[in-house]
């Protein structure tokens, strides 16, 4: 039987989830700032649209797609969108250079972030240690790769031994692909299935989730505008709410959360984002945690071994307060989604 997926309450407690909350009279206009294009992962929020969740809430979603987080966190910052969606740690370096921005996190939707080192098993690459004396291909502004001496200080690696190729985006798998090295820094399921695009057996890629070795950073979440939110408490409690009952459709029925992408992006291939899709539900979103403890909150004690971990790669400007990064006061304090 699948376990239960959870929103936690603030006091931790778990109640059921009513399958729809009373529709307002009048619709909140909710515009929501994605970070990349209308790939898998986003599957969630169409379904939220299409079935009726959004709407149930009193409230109006138009998704509009973007071009990384730190594309969608300045547009919520200025209140261009009242909500969006990006990765954690980016978001605490922008909050700590602009420390009056109004905005934070408000839920966790990737439990584990992406970040991944993605190697060859046939160039020997199948555990962390064996990337010493071995080729590893990273964009500079990659993601991952800002990510991995925290991966290496985990996992003991002389990072002098590692020979690292700078790499545009474009060339990351081809010169995986041709063995020209022989792993590469990027975000899990979109350097493996290009990899495998490029015509290499998936049982030759390793796939080594830095959350898996020694990370703790979380991964993309869902923030506000601190400014609108304020204003409109009942309205952000009311997406989220809706966020997760598009999640829980998702997973009951993948293939129609990626049809509901398809009718906004007719040029995707639906087979390679269904597999998009279930490699993030796997990897990042239901993990042991969150299907323990609930989709959405922290743990106080990851969350500032994370924030320690940021503090390796990055000198902050300002005091260190992971309140000030999130908060869990939106978060529905009426329960559970049930995925039986």
């Amino acid at each position: 039987m699948t376990r239960p997926l959870l929103i936690a309450s603030l006091t931790g407690a778990v109640l059921m989830l009513p399958a729809l909350a009373p529709q307002a009279a009048a619709q909140t206009a909710m515009p929501f700032a994605l970070d990349w294009r209308f790939e898998g992962p986003a599957a969630p929020y169409f379904m939220a649209i299409d079935n009726g969740h959004f709407e149930a809430e009193g409230l109006s979603v138009e998704v509009a797609p973007g071009q990384g987080s730190l594309d969608a966190i300045p547009k919520v910052a200025t209140g261009a969108f009242p909500i969006g969606f990006a990765d954690f740690s980016s978001l605490v370096r922008f909050i700590d250079q602009n420390p009056e921005a109004p905005v934070t996190a408000v839920m966790v939707m990737y439990d584990k972030p992406a970040f991944a080192i993605v190697g060859r098993r046939s160039q020997g690459v199948e555990t962390p240690a064996d990337l010493e004396g071995r080729r590893l291909g990273a964009p500079p502004p990659d993601g991952a790769w800002a990510q991995f001496p925290i991966f290496a200080a985990a996992q003991g690696l002389n990072i002098d031994a590692i020979t690292v190729e700078p790499v545009g985006f474009p060339t990351r798998e081809p010169m995986l692909a041709a063995g020209e090295v022989d792993a590469v820094t990027g975000f899990s399921f979109t350097s493996y299935l290009n990899t495998v695009r490029l015509g290499i057996d998936p049982d030759d890629i390793s796939v080594l989730l830095m959350a898996d070795y020694g990370v703790a950073h979380y991964g993309n979440v869902i923030i506000v505008n601190t400014d609108f939110a304020e204003s409109n408490p009942e309205s952000v409690t009311g997406f989220l709410r809706a966020v997760a009952q598009g999640l829980r459709d998702t997973v009951a029925d993948p293939e129609a959360g990626i049809a509901a992408l398809a009718a906004r992006n007719p040029a995707l291939d639906p087979e390679l984002e269904l597999e998009r899709l279930q490699i993030a539900l796997r990897d990042n979103i239901l993990t042991d945690w969150v299907m323990d403890n609930g989709l959405g909150n922290i743990d106080a004690e990851r969350m500032a071994l994370s924030l320690e971990q940021i503090g390796m790669v990055y000198e902050f400007q300002n005091a260190v307060d992971a309140a000030r990064y999130f908060t869990d006061a939106f978060l529905p304090g009426d329960g559970s989604l049930s995925m039986e």
